[in-house]
């Protein structure tokens, strides 16, 4: 049987101790979500597993199979195969998307080349040396069909139309692609070829819903191995069997989905709260009595009081400690209050229309969001969800018909790419650019959104996806704001930081109107869902399984 299993893993990235002590089981058809927070080493793992980070081979370890790291084993069934898809893939320039894509059947079309020639090689052989090259040539026709050969067309067709890699698009070059078009093309080559063990970090970054609910169906029948990095919570839930979470540079794994895990995590830390009690408990006991046994030997001068007071702190020095679990770790601590009230009507769309040449996006729609609305705007990618808010911010107009905030209405907006003026500067002048604030002061409201100490002066161009995010947050939310216009909030923060923003936004009195594909943020923060489709903006009442609940429902009725 296929099989994957890791066991004490240990990493060092020059001097900085990546993980400590990772394992993990895997057999044929699991699914495992690697979940933690941002820079715990997930995506370390799954390029130690693709044998993308460098390995440390040991004598005696056969390497076709299993090999160490600075410390522990990695164990992959003889034969089997990987394909790593990365959050930032590269490629050789000079390529089309098709071209990328179709590398999948570099194996298969190398087999077929191979049997072509000896089709030819046939046509002048007999006797002996016929009958081996007939061998040959069925060999080569029962790995051809192994390998899938006679099913490209098809394969092709099933994974560009999930993922909506149109021809258009295969037929651009691949460098000139955007970062979230070519981890798309990539993560269709990888479903093409169909290797033993899938390796995914944020497979469903860049993919709109439709696609996220195609691969989740995909990755579900999947015969081999899948792991995944993994922050969408919604997509964790409905694929993997198995949840691996890394914590304090060590791993833990659940049976189960995210939701399972959850419930098995806060189980595991009351159980272990209680042993930590009962245990510091024992500990006072037994130390009490080393002083007391103590005591009593000075004032009798017996040693046979000493001899027992040694004995009792023997065993307490041997005692496993239990460490007592954390609760609430170390997050962004958020204190999001409204500016004063909007007027009534906040955002207000009449007769809008918007095309760019003969593609038309929105066609004479309107749109009203009223205050204190949560309203999430979905629809597939290039449907016109960007161009809307670029439009509601003001950076775009609409063609026809107006689009306008209430009265009294104080925005702040959230893009998908954040940049800011002065890549070159320093995290605090970059917060403190705009805003008449003591630095002492800065630092103090910079923490709140995990930027402690010396961090504040790492420089804005060498900050990750997340913490941009957490940075242009700060600015956004220290000035008076009543109306939240947020594209994609959620990408490149892990969950933890996910959930105390949704915290945060649920004690937002004012309106938000956002853009997501993170299933589980919609379903807990929307209460209306504003579709784009049809060149409209049609409404729905509810969050997301609300909204697929009347989708399904209004099908069902067009069917009878």
């Amino acid at each position: 049987m296929l099989e994957l299993k890791l066991n004490g893993i240990k990493k060092y990235m020059e001097a900085t101790l990546v993980v400590e002590s990772v394992s993990l089981e895997a057999y044929q058809g699991d699914k495992v979500g690697i979940i933690g927070a941002n820079g715990c080493g997930k995506s370390t793992v799954l390029k130690l597993i693709a044998g993308v980070e460098p390995m440390n081979y040991y004598p005696g370890y056969p390497q076709t199979s299993s090999y160490g790291y600075d410390e522990g084993i990695i164990h992959v069934s003889k034969g089997a195969t990987s394909s790593y898809l990365e959050q930032s893939p590269d490629y050789p320039k000079g390529l089309k998307a098709r071209d990328v894509l179709y590398s999948a059947f570099e194996e298969v079309d190398r087999i077929e080349t191979d049997m072509r020639h000896l089709e030819t090689e046939m046509t002048h052989l007999d006797g002996v040396y016929l009958d081996k090259a007939l061998k040959r040539y069925s060999d080569l026709i029962q790995s051809f069909e192994y390998k899938g050969g006679y099913e490209r067309a098809e394969k092709v067709s099933k994974v560009c139309t999930g993922l909506q890699l149109t021809e258009r698009l295969l037929n651009c070059d691949f460098d000139l692609l955007s970062g979230g078009e070519k981890t798309t093309v990539l993560l269709g080559k990888l479903l093409i070829h169909q290797p033993d063990i899938l390796l995914l970090d944020e497979p469903t970054n860049h993919l709109d819903m439709s696609s996220i609910e195609w691969l989740e169906s995909f990755l579900k029948n999947y015969k081999g191995i899948v792991l995944i990095v993994s922050h969408d919570r919604y997509f964790l839930d409905n694929v993997v069997t198995k949840i691996v979470e890394i914590e304090d540079k060590k791993s833990i794994s659940y049976k189960g989905n995210y939701s399972s895990f959850v419930l098995q995590k806060e189980e595991n830390m009351r159980v272990q709260y209680d042993h930590y009690k009962e245990q510091q408990k024992k500990i006072n006991r037994m130390e009490n009595t080393v002083m007391s046994l103590r005591d009593w030997a000075m004032r009798a001068d017996n040693t046979k009081f000493f001899k027992r007071a040694a004995s009792l702190q023997k065993k307490l020095s041997k005692l496993e400690i239990i460490d007592k679990p954390v609760f609430e770790r170390r997050n962004m601590q958020l204190d999001v209050k409204a500016s004063g009230r909007s007027g009534k009507e906040t955002i207000k769309g009449i007769g809008l229309s918007k095309r760019f040449g003969d593609k038309w996006l929105f066609a004479n729609t309107d749109i009203m969001v009223r205050h204190g609305e949560r309203v999430a705007m979905l629809g597939p990618n290039g449907s016109g969800k960007t161009t809307f808010l670029k439009m509601l911010i003001g950076e775009d107009h609409p063609d026809e018909g107006i689009i306008q905030f209430g009265a009294n209405v104080k925005t702040a907006y959230l893009p998908q790419t954040i940049t800011f003026n002065n890549e070159d500067a320093f995290l605090l002048d970059t917060f403190r650019e705009d805003i008449s604030i003591l630095e002492g002061k800065a630092r103090e409201y910079l923490s709140k959104f995990m930027f402690y100490k010396g961090s504040v002066f790492k420089r804005v161009k060498h900050l990750s996806g997340g913490e941009r995010i957490r940075l242009k947050l700060a600015i956004l939310l220290y000035q008076d704001i009543n109306l939240l216009i947020l594209d994609e909030p959620t990408n490149h923060l892990d969950i933890d930081t996910i959930e105390t923003i949704e915290e945060a936004l649920d004690e937002f009195s004012g309106t938000i109107f956002f853009i997501s594909h993170d299933r589980y943020f919609i379903n807990r923060m929307a209460k209306r869902i504003i579709t784009v489709e049809d060149y409209s903006l049609n409404s729905f009442s509810g969050n997301y399984d609300d909204y697929k609940q009347e989708i399904e429902k209004r099908s069902d009725q067009g069917k009878s």
